[in-house]
């Protein structure tokens, strides 16, 4: 039996949003300000562990880091799909004729949690902590210049043409000015909730920001709860330790699909399992080695065995639902053919090939991956990370092969290809200068069609040269306990919990 599917976002084409709508209740989707009833307390457990909550540095792209700034922290605008976006501290936004100049108008009023104004200045400061700390936020941003005219305006300057900003910024978060990292302990944020307590990779408590411009949340407690063990996830839910949780292992959806207490539900998803290799590595820097490596893994039989009710064949680096899609000719699998190229190119097989991945879902995939190279004699070991040590290593390119789920925040092309595959951007040690004009001419760009054709270009590049291997993308399964109302699942596996209550509690 299949999950209920719905499409949570149209695979449209990208029209500028050029004012925003007001967001209701952090872009969930109520409009119960909260009022006096009390929710109860939601205990929500996601795939990756929350290790750090600073939304500017190092761990601002993290999963775990992105979920946990919805709750705590403000974001400009709010991504509802390609092209679409409603405003949570902006109230409107203009670019210039060629786009190079965006111009923010803020909302009046809002606060953070110990009542200091949320202003032009605390925008300007968190954005140039951005640019500074240059962690993975800070690529969407190059050359980028900030400043406040007055108090309710905020001007970003990119000195060039930027068609992709409000999907870009749609990843940024608001804090206070003059923040270090000690501030991400007990954090003051303008975001629905406040922390009560935080154990990196083990839980985040939080109550109502009772100061919230929209009205505080309806739940007296929501806690993020890192369990690592897939079986103790699900065991969890079952028992209502656990009253929501999502991108669940296939072969678990089954026992949770015939429990009448829980409601099982997938959504189409920006993600794409992606297999970067190291370019930088000697044994890797050949498009005919990495393409024969991709060639000889059995995709087809590892999707249909690992990942039947959530796994589809990938023809792009991107998603469907992502502006700037553009199907490929799938690899076919065949193993004599790759060896017969590894020879031709004078691979070497006494190199063992370092596959790291920090969650746990994927270790049967890197098992199967490492059996099949090892039929053609090439050797591979998986190397499971906690996840900080696995971002660490990521951006430091120690490793040869990488798997990670990547989307595209914004349902943009422009931060997936836009972002990790310049030379600039130094994630995969790639670097292809016809690539990067392609890159930055469709980010000058705000015509659709020219956009789309730029990314079709550069989609092909990157799948020629198997910048990576991109074997399936991913449907977000989602599962809650009868007594949670008014979730809502979120295609990009970052859920917001303004609105929800628990009656089971």
């Amino acid at each position: 039996m299949k999950l209920s599917t719905r499409r949570a976002v149209p695979a449209l084409a990208l029209t500028l949003t050029l004012l925003a709508t007001a967001a209701c209740g952090g872009s969930d989707g109520g409009d119960d300000p909260g009022g006096d009833a009390a929710g109860g307390t939601l205990t929500a457990a996601g795939p990756i562990p929350i290790e750090n909550l600073d939304p500017h540095g190092p761990s601002s792209m993290d999963a775990g880091t992105q979920l946990a700034a919805r709750a705590l922290f403000s974001q400009l605008v709010v991504s509802t799909g390609p092209g679409e976006f409603t405003g949570d501290l902006a109230t409107g936004w203009e670019p210039n004729d060629d786009t190079s100049r965006w111009t923010f108008t803020l909302r009046d009023g809002v606060e953070f949690s110990d009542g200091e104004p949320v202003d032009a200045d605390a925008v300007v400061a968190s954005f140039e902590r951005v640019l500074e700390l240059q962690g993975p936020l800070a690529g969407n941003f190059v050359d980028y210049q900030v400043e406040a005219p007055d108090e309710a305006t905020v001007v970003f300057d990119a000195g060039k043409p930027d068609a992709s900003f409000v999907a870009k910024i749609s990843s940024f978060f608001v804090t206070p000015p003059d923040v270090d990292e000690a501030f991400f302990q007990d954090p003051v944020g303008s975001g629905p909730f406040v922390v009560e307590s935080f154990e990196p990779g083990q839980a985040l408590r939080m109550t109502p920001n009772p100061t919230y411009w929209d009205g505080p949340p309806a739940l007296e407690e929501l806690v993020f709860q890192s369990i690592p063990e897939v079986s103790a996830r699900m065991t969890a839910l079952q028992t209502g330790e656990v009253d929501v949780t999502w991108a669940m292992p296939d072969d678990q959806i089954p026992a949770l699909q015939g429990d009448t207490s829980i409601t099982v539900e997938s959504v189409d998803s920006p993600g794409v399992l992606t297999m970067w290799m190291n370019s930088a590595e000697e044994t890797l820097q050949e498009a005919a080695v990495r393409r024969a490596l991709w060639q000889a893994v059995d995709f087809g039989e590892i999707t249909a065995s690992l990942f039947p009710e959530t796994g589809s064949a990938a023809d792009s680096v991107v998603s469907p639902v992502v502006l700037g899609y553009a199907p490929q000719e799938p690899v076919t699998y065949d193993p004599e053919a790759a060896k017969a190229a590894l020879d031709d190119a004078g691979f070497d097989y006494d190199t063992t090939l370092r596959m790291q991945f920090s969650q746990p879902q994927f270790r049967q995939l890197a098992q199967a991956v490492a059996s099949d190279l090892a039929e053609i004699g090439v050797q591979v070991e998986p190397l499971e990370k906690e996840q900080a040590v696995f971002l660490e290593d990521l951006l430091a390119l120690k490793w040869d092969i990488n798997i990670q789920q990547i989307g595209s925040q914004g349902y943009d092309a422009a931060t997936n290809l836009g972002r990790l595959y310049p030379c600039a951007a130094g994630r995969t040690g790639y670097c292809n200068e016809d690539l990067d004009e392609l890159l930055a001419a469709a980010e000058a760009t705000s015509d659709t069609a020219e956009r789309e054709d730029l990314y079709a270009q550069a989609t092909q590049i990157v799948w020629d040269d198997a910048v990576g291997m991109y074997p399936m993308f991913v449907g977000m399964p989602y599962a809650w306990r009868s007594g949670v109302e008014g979730f809502v699942p979120a295609s990009d596996s970052l859920p917001y919990f303004t609105r929800v209550t628990n009656s089971e509690s």
